[in-house]
């Protein structure tokens, strides 16, 4: 959602960001309804001037036929702004001048590489295999009592993954991030503000979020009339923490982490890796927000440290890595610059996706109404980025994957060492719970 001064001021920027990237809006329907509606209001705030005037007048007479008038006019501007506000809600930012072009994923371009692929001198395991053999992945009875994508982790498997969670919570701290476990059951207006619907309101056709059915309660004990969701990521939660706040300049930029369990329908990615861990329907995250002021480079610094935070830990637990800029027809409609991070997975005989960096710049705030006094006394909305610290399940199979030994053991990377209490996990013959 962009300021809709700016667009009647750049209306041609505007038209090619919503060709590069593939947004469904006509930016020349927007005007017309964008010109309709100022017109309406002027007319309606024009009536409502006579009406008071009349009113102190005590024209009976006159002030019934303003009213009537004012009614009528009234419904349509209502009309009109919900027409105006769909249209809004399309409104993509302009991404940075130097996004790489092309239509999808398959051009997006790698501008960073670390680390070398493990060779092995024997038949390497998929995490899949792996987990059975060392007791600490249980799919079968995962499914059988969480349904499709459903696991168990259990054994050294567990300590591995808080292992992973607490490593990157630290990690946050030491960078200056407060941390916070959020919320994970939350109104609709956090998802709305932070972009995770695909439209102004939940559609389950095409929002990869689950919404809670059953009806919550307010404190005086009423049936609440709004809906609940789980969050996919910590993201809104920790977003929308200042939502409706007026923040001061000098607090700027705030750095917040967050860990979380998340939950992701993953509707749209039916028949994709439905075995293992790649894509599953919840599991934990530590995620990183930053709030700045609305300055383009310091915004862009900011975002390039939440990447350099993320390719320190890639590294620091040994695994191979690259870094990907995300091209303008893969960029989604609020992001002004985005990249991804792939660690390499033998089991998957590719790099697969650990997460994202990306600046929105005030697309997100507009939405949550989160702004800074500036100079002047002047309000602005401020800048939002957020960044993947690190997920549990796609770098669980990254360790488990790229650390196997001949023996059938895995080695656990030093750096988790202190938080798991082992340095590797063994296959088990026979283990029961």
């Amino acid at each position: 959602m962009l300021d809709i001064n700016f667009i009647r001021e750049n209306i041609d920027i505007l038209k090619k960001a919503v060709t590069d990237k593939g947004i469904n809006l006509n930016v020349d329907e927007l005007l017309t309804v964008d010109k309709k509606r100022k017109e309406l209001l002027a007319k309606v705030e024009d009536l409502r001037r006579q009406r008071n005037e009349t009113a102190q007048k005590r024209d009976i007479e006159k002030g019934k036929e303003i009213k009537d008038e004012l009614n009528g006019l009234e419904n349509e501007l209502k009309e009109i702004e919900n027409q105006f506000n769909q249209l809004m809600v399309l409104v993509p930012t302009i991404p940075a001048e130097d996004t790489p072009k092309g239509n999808s994923d398959k051009d997006n371009v790698g501008i960073y590489q670390w680390g070398e692929k493990p060779t092995f001198d024997f038949q390497p395991k998929t995490h899949i295999v792996l987990g059975k053999e060392l007791d600490i992945l249980d799919f079968e009875r995962g499914a059988k009592v969480g349904g499709y994508r459903g696991y168990y982790m259990k054994n050294e498997g567990v300590m591995l993954q808080m292992g992973i969670m607490m490593y990157a919570l630290s990690k946050m701290i030491t960078k200056g991030y407060k941390p916070m476990i959020p919320p994970t059951l939350i109104k609709e207006f956090a998802l709305f503000g932070s972009g995770y619907f695909k439209g102004s309101h939940y559609n389950p056709q095409t929002d990869e979020i689950y919404q809670v059915s059953s009806p919550d309660k307010e404190a005086n004990g009423e049936i609440s009339s709004e809906r609940k969701f789980l969050i996919g990521t910590a993201e809104p939660s920790l977003l929308a923490y200042y939502s409706g706040e007026v923040l001061k300049k000098e607090d700027l930029p705030m750095r917040l982490c967050g860990f979380s369990q998340c939950y992701r329908s993953e509707i749209g990615s039916y028949g994709k890796e439905t075995k293992g861990l790649f894509r599953v329907h919840e599991f934990m995250k530590v995620e990183q927000v930053v709030l700045s002021s609305a300055d383009v480079e310091l915004s862009d610094k900011l975002q390039q440290e939440m990447v350099e935070i993320t390719k320190e830990m890639h590294e620091e637990l040994g695994l191979p890595y690259r870094v990907i800029r995300i091209c303008l027809g893969d960029l989604s409609a609020g992001k002004y610059k985005q990249f991804d991070y792939e660690a390499w997975m033998p089991g998957l005989d590719r790099y697969g996706e650990t997460g994202s960096a990306s600046n929105f710049f005030d697309w997100q705030s507009r939405r949550l109404d989160v702004k800074y006094e500036g100079e002047n006394k002047e309000k602005k909305y401020v800048y939002m980025l957020n960044n993947t610290a690190l997920p549990t399940p796609r770098i669980i199979i990254a360790i488990l994957e790229n650390f196997q030994q001949k023996d059938g053991s895995v080695k656990i990377p030093k750096a988790l060492q202190k938080y798991t209490g082992f340095a590797e996990i063994k296959p088990k013959q026979t283990r029961v719970i």
